[in-house]
Parts: structure tokens; C-alpha cells; sequence
């Protein structure tokens, strides 16, 4: 059922109207034989009736399934009715069931200004509906310049991202339609960060409230996470500055953090170079220390910085330079050449026999038959030690083999083996 019906020569009627609008009397429509009215919607034939709430309204003979009017609730037909009955209370032209010329939408209660224009449409929407298609629908009224306000009777998921309101049917006859959600003040006090800040809904009429929508004592405000409720403009501008104040704590905030970040980062930065100049010192300190090494055995210094990195990488042990003390094992190393004549890194052999490491450890290091500490034999040449060439003339230093050989240094490294 509807409030609203087409005659050929009177136009539209309103029901709820006390001249239907056209300046007729309820009495030309109501039981009228041979009179023809049609459905606005779907053009169907409607007659004219009062209900047992004593509500006029049009009614279809033979309900059409695809008539939104005919397939109205009750609950649906009375809200509609009460929206336009408030803001004709309000001192506003409002009808019922009104379209535009595009059909892109159809209001339950439109609202128009003095000047006959539509401004506000009042929705009453107690079926299901998403939250797209209630921005959906909103944008289309708002394209032709029309505000919606719509009403629910339960919570719905949209009712926070448009305007909307939340009302109880009255409980008893007189009684008036209550809005308990959509109208609300701003709390905050202390005005301090500390302080909680809320939004309050209050209660009022139906009446009350879209008397305030009506005369914009009340706007649709979007909070900044996007929920939309009606207040005064004082509460809009008190969580304007909450929300500013809270904005600026978080930059400086973040501000901080970053700062914070940028000087750790520099922390960690400093750290790693006074650790990369400290290991450059102990490298040179190192090359420094084995520089008569060096000399001695014509080893290029960074070849040799190369090998003991493979033999670290290799090994997973640690390599002790100088004179060891009688408790330390030997080491020896040798350069061999390949097939191309290019030389290798010197291979590496931990620890000499048990009864030779004996025996070198009972003659001292300053017995001229005693074996050295690190021995190197490079091709076509007599062989040099670390600590000099202390043994005696015909004296040819033991060379200790690894069990694999060495790799080259254009090679990939593969292992490096070790023995005894």
C-alpha cells in the first residue's frame, strides 16, 4: 500500500494530505465507484481505504510483485508517514513518495524549501541494505543537490557512514517515535590529551530531531574515522580540535622515533667503522710484524692475507703468528706450481709428528738443527724462514704436505685439507 495515487484530470493525490494535495476531499476518492486511480510506481489500478489504525492510504486490488508501494511493511508505511508528519510540524512543505523527473531515485517524505525546490529527502529503510548501496544511493541524491537523512528501526552496517538516525515505534497509542541513536554531543573535559574524549548519543523525538536537521541546528559531521553523526556545530568544532591536537602529538611523535631511528642507525654506523679502522690497524700491525717474512721469502703481503682468510674460512681455527712457545705445534707452507706455471697459495699442514715434535722441542728454538717455524719453498729458489736462514750449510727444511692441494687463488676454493 501507498500514500500517493495518479488521477487523469487531478493529478497527483496525497493521502496523508487534508486536500490530497489537488484540492479534493477525501470523500471524491473513498468508496467511489467507477473512479480510476493509478499506482505512481507501477501503474497499476489503486483504490482508496482507511485502516484499521485509521491511516488512509491506496491499496492494490491484486498486489504486483515488482511495486515497491504495494510491498511496503506496515512498520515501513507508518514511518514514512510520521517523517512527513514532523517536518510539516516544522513549518515545512513535505510529501510523500516523490521522484525525480530521471526516476535515479524515490524519497519516502521530500522535503522542499520556500522556494519549491527538494532539499532534504527523509528515507525510512527498514530492509537490508549494504553499505555500498547506501553511499550509492546518497550520491545520487546529492547530484541533484539533495540531502538524505536516512532511518532505521534496528542497527544496520551502514548507519555510520551516511546520515542517518535510529528511532523506537511508539509503545503506546499517543505516544511519540524516539530517536536514541544518530543525534549526539561531544565529551571532553579536562580539554587535555590525557582526558578521554567520547561521543554521547542523546535522546529525542522524531519531531524534535528533524526539526533541528531541518533548520541545520544539527549537521551530518564525519569524524576522522569516518562515522558519520548529527551534532551541534560547538561539538563539531570541540572534536575538530581534539582531533588536531591528536594529529600534531602523532607527528611529533613520529618525528621523535625517526629521530631516534636516525641516531641509532648513526650509532651503529660509528661501530662499524671504528671496528673496520680497528681491524685495519691490526691488519697493518700484522703486515708489519711479518714484514722480514715477507722479505725473506719474496710472499706478496696481500697474497698472503688472501691464504690465511681460506685457511680461516676452511679450517674454522684461528692462525698465531711469531715464535711459538715449546707447547705450540709447527706449521709449514709452501707455494707449488701449476701446470701454466702460475704459482698457488701456500697449502697448510697442522702439527708434525709426535716424536719429532718431541725432539724439536727438547733441541730449543736456538738449536741450528732445530726445524723452523714457518717454512716456505718457492720454485727454483732455496727456501727462507720466517725466523731467517739460521741452519747450517746443506740444510734443506722439511716441506709438510697437505693431503689435498691447495687451491689457486683464480679458482674456486674447494677445501683445504688438513693432516696429522
Amino acid at each position: 500500500m501507498g500514500y500517493t495515487a495518479v488521477h487523469a484530470d487531478w493529478g497527483r493525490l496525497d493521502a496523508s494530505r487534508g486536500d490530497l494535495g489537488c484540492g479534493r476531499a477525501w470523500a471524491d476518492v473513498h468508496r467511489v465507484k467507477g473512479l480510476v486511480l493509478t499506482c505512481p510506481e507501477c501503474r497499476g489500478r489503486v483504490f482508496a481505504r482507511v485502516s484499521h489504525y485509521s491511516v488512509r492510504h491506496f491499496y492494490h486490488q491484486v498486489r504486483p510483485e515488482n511495486c515497491e508501494l504495494a510491498n511496503e511493511s506496515p512498520e515501513h508505511h507508518l514511518l514514512k508517514l510520521e517523517l512527513a508528519m514532523a517536518a510539516r510540524a516544522a513549518g515545512w512543505r513535505a510529501e510523500l513518495e516523490v521522484s525525480n523527473e530521471a526516476r535515479t531515485w524515490r524519497a519516502d517524505a521530500m522535503v522542499f524549501d520556500e522556494h519549491g525546490r527538494p532539499f532534504m529527502a527523509l528515507e525510512a529503510q527498514l530492509s537490508p541494505l549494504t553499505p555500498d548501496e547506501a553511499r550509492m544511493r546518497t550520491d545520487r541524491y546529492a547530484q541533484d543537490g539533495v540531502a538524505v537523512c536516512w532511518v532505521a528501526l534496528e542497527d544496520r552496517p551502514w548507519e555510520r557512514i551516511v546520515p542517518s538516525l535510529r528511532v523506537r515505534l511508539p509503545r503506546l497509542r499517543g505516544e511519540s517515535w524516539t530517536v536514541w541513536h544518530g543525534m549526539a554531543r561531544y565529551t571532553w573535559a579536562p580539554r587535555t590529551l590525557k582526558a578521554k574524549a567520547k561521543w554521547v548519543h542523546i535522546t529525542c523525538t522524531l519531531g524534535e530531531a528533524v526539526q533541528w536537521i531541518l533548520e541545520k541546528r544539527v549537521h551530518a559531521f564525519t569524524g576522522p574515522n569516518g562515522t558519520v553523526r548529527w551534532t551541534t556545530p560547538p561539538y563539531e568544532q570541540l572534536a575538530i580540535v581534539r582531533a588536531r591536537m591528536e594529529a600534531e602529538a602523532e607527528t611529533a611523535k613520529r618525528a621523535a622515533d625517526a629521530q631516534q631511528r636516525r641516531k641509532e642507525t648513526e650509532q651503529r654506523a660509528e661501530e662499524r667503522r671504528r671496528l673496520a679502522q680497528q681491524r685495519a690497524r691490526e691488519r697493518k700491525a700484522e703486515v708489519q710484524r711479518l714484514k722480514p717474512f715477507f722479505e725473506q721469502t719474496g710472499l706478496d703481503a696481500m697474497a698472503w692475507q688472501v691464504f690465511t682468510q681460506m685457511v680461516r674460512s676452511a679450517s674454522g681455527k684461528a692462525i698465531q703468528y711469531g715464535t711459538p712457545g715449546p707447547r705450540l705445534r709447527r706449521r709449514a707452507a709452501r707455494l707449488r706450481p701449476t701446470e701454466v706455471g702460475e704459482r698457488r697459495v701456500p697449502a697448510v699442514r697442522c702439527g708434525l709428528s709426535q716424536s719429532r715434535s718431541a725432539r724439536r722441542m727438547a733441541q730449543g728454538p736456538d738449536d741450528p738443527g732445530a726445524q723452523p717455524d714457518l717454512a716456505l719453498t718457492h720454485p727454483g729458489r732455496r727456501p727462507h724462514t720466517a725466523e731467517g736462514s739460521g741452519a747450517g750449510p746443506g740444510h734443506r727444511p722439511q716441506q709438510l704436505r697437505t693431503r689435498h692441494p691447495a687451491p689457486s687463488l683464480h679458482a674456486p676454493v674447494r677445501h683445504i685439507g688438513r693432516s696429522g
